[in-house]
């Protein structure tokens, strides 16, 4: 498929959020073929040589640079091929005032002892990334690819690197009442926003079993920021959501937003923001006092999208302080496949701004008729 002009006028940048070689992630190829291309480079060019070269000193570097890629054993191996070379006289490299021979064997010696100490240190923290990847995605699981008549999608990248959870949230749940989704933002960032996003999350799934609308959601969630706020001295607690519930059919939807910029409408090629009157944030202590409305309700046809995100999107912005144009952007990005337009998104944002300071979260839902087989 052909991209639209002014997606070509866009360069590519670099996904800040994958983990590289020097945070955690296996070393790159060239890395682990250094050594052993060190050491024939120096072969090779002293055979060749007329005369005798000093180079036997960059032989030394070979065992250092194993530390980077390899375990003890094979840095082990690496440091004796380095003593061998440096003692066949065909090669000429110890020489009196070219290399030191026991220098050199300490060297290798001390890299295997560092190499274990890498390699135990490696397998600790890959042991500590498992269960902490595991624990977080217990608190922000996975979106199923469809809730009822609704195909969800679900982009969630953290402002603090390292991390799969920090102040934003979304699910999708089917209950008694429809389909119900909800996005938010809580207030921080990182891992200290995490236990409040598990008991706004635990609370919205509660709530979706047992409260007849959204009006009721939103109370129950306000009273579950207040009563947290309430046990931590000086905690002000507070978070920005969007509420929705669709209809049994999908041809409709009712949307409740508390603070948190509303739902764009993709529909026939244009994105236009959904006008629902705002509620105020959750944690302000008015649970008592249900929103005054009962939403928003929505007419949707066959096709739409509806595209749900966070701040760090709305309020992305270049080096020149001009905001990311979501609005005139998402037609241009939007494709046959609703479930490829977050990451569209997050690549698109990131050329506009190369870099992202905020949590970033998108949630897209494409209502559609009923799974048979469910």
């Amino acid at each position: 498929m052909v991209k639209p002009p002014a997606l070509l006028s866009r360069s590519p940048r670099r996904d800040p959020y994958r983990r590289g070689w020097l945070r955690g992630a296996p070393p790159p190829r060239w890395v682990r073929v250094l050594p052993v291309a060190l050491a024939a480079m120096v072969c090779v060019v002293t055979l060749l040589s007329p005369s005798p070269l000093d180079i036997g000193f960059l032989l030394g570097a070979i065992p250092p640079l194993a530390v980077l890629s390899y375990g003890p054993l094979t840095t082990a191996l690496l440091g004796g091929v380095v003593v061998v070379l440096l003692s066949v006289p065909a090669f000429q490299l110890d020489h009196p005032g070219n290399t030191d021979l026991e220098t050199v064997t300490f060297v290798a010696a001390l890299s295997v002892l560092l190499s274990y100490v890498r390699s135990r240190r490696d397998a600790q923290l890959d042991l500590a990334r498992t269960v902490a990847e595991a624990a977080q995605r217990a608190v922000v699981p996975p979106l199923p690819e469809r809730v009822g008549p609704v195909r969800c999608a679900g982009l969630y990248r953290a402002a603090q690197r390292g991390t799969l959870v920090g102040g934003d949230f979304f699910d999708v749940r089917r209950g008694p009442g429809g389909v119900r989704a909800v996005i938010g933002d809580v207030q921080g960032h990182g891992l200290a926003a995490v236990s409040t996003v598990a008991a706004l999350l635990g609370s919205f799934r509660e709530a979706v079993l047992d409260r007849p609308g959204l009006p009721e959601m939103v109370a129950a969630l306000d009273r579950r920021l207040v009563v947290d706020s309430a046990e931590v001295r000086h905690a002000e607690l507070f978070a920005t959501a969007v509420l929705l519930e669709f209809s049994g059919d999908a041809r409709s939807v009712r949307i409740v937003t508390c603070g948190h910029p509303p739902p764009i409408l993709l529909r026939e090629g244009a994105a236009t923001e959904i006008p629902v009157i705002p509620w105020t944030p959750l944690g302000l202590g008015l649970s008592d006092a249900l929103p005054p409305h009962d939403g928003h309700i929505e007419r949707l046809l066959p096709g739409d999208v509806l595209f749900l995100a966070s701040d760090g999107v709305t309020e992305a912005r270049n080096t020149d302080g001009t905001f990311y144009p979501l609005l005139d952007r998402l037609p241009l990005l939007a494709d046959h496949d609703p479930a490829a337009l977050a990451d569209r998104v997050l690549a698109d944002v990131l050329a506009h701004c190369g870099t992202i300071r905020d949590d970033v979260t998108m949630l897209v839902l494409t209502p559609g008729p009923p799974d048979p087989d469910r």
